[in-house]
Formats: C-alpha cells, structure tokens, sequence
C-alpha cells in the first residue's frame, strides 16, 4: 500500500468546486485573522511609524505628460481589491447561474434572509447617527465577510448540516452583491461621465468577445485594465470594475463533456499505440497527443470555472491579507477604549452588526419559514439559523471598505469605525461558533 504525506493525500483527493471554494474560503479566513493581529501589533507597537510610513509611500506610473500617483494604501484597495471583487463577481454569477440562487424556490431563502441582514443593520446604525456627519456610514454594518464567516461554520464539521454550509454560502453571496450596489450608487460622490461611457464601451468590448466566442483570457484581461483605470477616472470607486468585468467572462466551456470523453479516450488508445521504450522517454507523437488534451482539457473547462479556481490561492494568500495588513492597523488606547466604542459610529455598527445581523437575518427567516415562503435548510433547525445569523454580523473585510469611502479623509470616525468592526466581528463570530458548537444541535 502507497503511504502519503498529509499535502499528499490532499492533492490526491478530488473535490468538487464547490468543495474547493469551501476550503478556500477557509484558508482565507485563517490567513486574514493572522494578519489582522500582525497589523493590530504593529500599530501598536515602537514599529508604528515605520509602518504608518511604509503604506502611505506613494508609487507614480508616468507616460509621457500623463500621470497615475497614488499611496501604496490607495493602490491595494482601488488596484489589488479590484481582483478580489473580480472574484466576488465570478462567484456570484456562478450561483446564479448553476449554484443554489439558480433554483428560486431554494433560494428564496438565503435571498430573503440577506435582504433582511442588510436592511435592518442600516436602520439601526442611522437611527443612532441620524442627523450626524457621522449618519454616511449606515453602509458599513450592512455587510458580511465570506471567508471569516465560512471558516467558522466549516470548522464546526459535521455538527453541522452540508445544506446549512450552503445557506450561508449563498446568503453571503447576496450580501456581497448589495454590498457592491450599495457602493456604486451610494459611495460615489461626484460622476465624471466621459471616463464612465469609456468603462462601458470597455464592458461592451468584453461582451462581444462572449459572443463571438473568444475563450482565450489575455484579450479580457487587457480590456478589463482599460476598464479599471476608465472606471477609476470616472469617480465610480475602480473595484466595481471588477464585479461588471466577471460578468463578460464565458461561463460556457468550448466543447461539451460527451465530445471531451469521446476525444479523450481516441487520443488515449492512440498514445497507448506507441511502445514504451526502454528508457521511459515518450516517443514524440506521445508528447504531441498530450499536448492536444491539454489544449481539450482547457477547452472543457469554462474560462469564468478557471478563472475563480486559478484566482483563489493569489487573493487568499495575497490580496486579502495585503488588505488586512493594510487597513486592521489601528492604534488603540486601551484607556479610553470604553468611550470609543460608546461614541454613535462604534456603537450603531457594533448595534448593527451583532443585534441588526440577526434579527435581520434570522428573524426574517423564521417569517418566511412560518408564512411557507421558504423551508429550512435539510438537517437544520431555526436554532442553528439563530448561531449562522451571529456569523453573518463578521463584517471584517467588505464592513473596513466601506467604512473608507463613507468617512473618506476624516481619520477620527474611521478609528471609530474600525474599532467598532473588530469588536461586533470578534464578538458575533466567537458568539456564533460556540452556539453552535455547544447549543444548536444537529437534529437526528
């Protein structure tokens, strides 16, 4: 019997997608947390300024008289989020189109819930900031952070159900589309129109590719940069361009699975035809066959499945985390920590977060359970609805960019923000796991 290492055996396994963008979802998470406390100790160490300093160098790009100057801040989170949201737009269109928000009668629960989990975050923060300078950032309690959420329900294993797994995937799936509306239309202080039209000529270009079936990725690539850097112009914030781009990538694959198999298995016999020589080399139509499979094997796969599954592991490992060191920085006075977190922008989002989250999220999914709108998750119970709706008030990642573009240059409520986000995040998601864990039990 072949022993494998541990990485061994995990590379021999074979996942589905939705089981691999679990478990990258998961090493987002544990990547993140670990640099949230790196960012948190260098804040708040004798390395501050040094580190303070480092992301508010600024990298010029100069072509002839035109010229691009921003903060290495500014490029991770308009240049480098711009991928991740890229990513957010390839996952939503996937469970639109093949994942659970295909089905409306399955997904109208998930719908529903996040609707709720948006809404009633933002009433909440407004109804405590009305009137304020502060009242712009009713956005930042509205979102949930896919990966610190997933990682935790996964953690659990099996004391939780698969369909409850996937309730929250797609919950959090809605959530990342409002979340992404909300900064399109409502974090956009001022439209510069021409860059804009420019963006959607771009787009335009993108479709057309679809249609007229150009498969090979560098074309959209190299459009989707015009289209960043127009949207950037445009006063739009430039990651939006991500989400629109996904959404012209092919989600169709080249040939179908019957004619892969068939083709397959011709170029297969046909390799086997040659003999193996003594020394193991390949005879060189062997090396021509394998070639052509691989070319049949991309062909197979739709260019928006290669994308999210090739993009993965670079924003899990190096996007996310840049943004986390980035941006979870805060310096923090543990003397006057208790006035902060009571001042209205740390309270409505910790309000919003942790008691708006679940009411929204878990209150209106019993209403829609009780009235037969929606059904529970199979191997559930509204108990465990109750912890998931804790894990959607982790608002980490998507919760801090907002908080940016709402209290843009006003570095006090930002603080207050930040402040405010770490402390529901830490509090639903640890509340969350362990109601799980220890309370909601899986029924039998």
């Amino acid at each position: 019997m072949k022993l494998y290492a541990p990485w061994e055996k995990a590379f021999n396994k074979i996942s589905t997608p939705f089981e691999h963008f679990l478990h990258a979802q998961t090493t987002t998470g544990l990547v993140l947390m670990f640099m949230t406390i790196i960012a948190l100790l260098l804040a708040n160490s004798p390395l501050y300024e040094i580190y303070s300093h480092f992301f508010h160098m600024k990298i010029d790009f100069n072509v002839g008289e035109w010229k691009l100057s921003h903060t290495i801040h500014h490029w991770i989170n308009d240049g480098l989020m711009a991928i991740f949201f890229f990513m957010v737009g390839l996952e939503i269109k996937r469970e639109i189109l093949i994942g659970e928000l295909s089905n409306i009668k399955v997904a109208m629960l998930p719908i529903l819930a996040a609707i709720g989990g948006m809404v009633l975050p933002a009433l909440i923060y407004t109804s405590i900031n009305y009137g304020t300078e502060s009242a712009a950032g009713w956005g930042i309690p509205m979102a949930t952070d896919i990966a610190f959420a997933i990682s935790a329900l996964v953690l659990l294993g099996k004391r939780v159900s698969p369909a409850l797994v996937t309730f929250l995937v797609a919950l959090a799936i809605v959530d990342d589309l409002g979340a992404v509306l909300v900064i399109a239309i409502f974090y956009t202080d001022q439209i510069n129109f021409l860059p804009l039209m420019l963006a959607g000529g771009s787009f335009g270009v993108m479709v057309l590719f679809n249609r007229f079936g150009i498969h090979t990725i560098l074309p959209y690539f190299l459009i989707g940069l015009f289209m960043w850097f127009f949207m950037l112009e445009s006063g739009v914030h430039a990651t939006i361009a991500g989400v629109i781009a996904a959404f012209a990538i092919p989600s169709k694959a080249k040939r179908t699975a019957v004619d892969f198999s068939n083709s397959a298995r011709n170029l297969l016999d046909e390799y086997d035809n040659y003999p193996v020589a003594t020394d193991n080399t390949m005879h060189e139509n062997q090396k021509a066959i394998l070639t052509n499979m691989k070319e049949r094997i991309l062909a197979v796969e739709a260019p928006a499945a290669r994308l999210e599954h090739s993009l993965h592991l670079p924003v899990s490992l190096v996007v996310i985390p840049l943004f986390a060191l980035a941006n979870a920085g805060i310096a923090i006075d543990f003397s006057s920590i208790g006035t902060t977190v009571l001042e209205p922008v740390s309270l409505g989002i910790i309000a919003g977060l942790i008691l708006g989250k679940v009411l929204g999220i878990a209150g209106v999914a019993w209403i829609a359970i009780k009235l037969g709108i929606a059904k529970l998750p199979e191997s559930s119970t509204m108990s465990q609805i109750f912890g998931v709706a804790f894990l959607g008030g982790i608002g980490f990642t998507m919760s801090i960019f907002v908080a940016d573009l709402a209290f843009l240059g006003q570095n006090n409520l930002i603080f207050q923000a930040k402040v405010g986000i770490l402390a529901a995040s830490l509090f639903a998601g640890l509340f969350g796991f362990f109601w799980l864990r220890f309370i909601a039990k899986r029924p039998e």
